[in-house]
């Protein structure tokens, strides 16, 4: 099963423990996680399903390509990390 990871940052405003999934997309992965955790998934995805702008996520270390579909593959061994883009001078 992938493992789905958070940054801490993003923990401070929303419970998301690593948790492991099933899925061979990261639509797929991300339905999974947020079948238990739909206020995490206001904060990642937007009401379309597509990748907020302010969040990043990556599958084994590659950004994601497709942030509207979320159709980039995950293998049963990935590692996905969900993160919160910073911006600031």
């Amino acid at each position: 099963m992938a493992t789905v990871r958070f940054t801490r940052n993003i923990q401070r405003h929303v419970e998301c423990p690593t948790r492991e999934v099933s899925g061979s997309t990261l639509r797929a992965a991300l339905d999974h996680y947020f079948q238990e955790n739909e206020r995490a998934r206001g904060y990642v995805l937007d009401e379309q399903g597509r990748i907020r702008q302010h969040m990043v996520i990556f599958i084994d270390g590659e950004m994601v390509r497709d942030r509207e579909g979320l159709s980039d593959a995950v293998r049963p061994n990935s590692t996905i990390d969900v993160i919160q883009a910073l911006s600031g001078g």
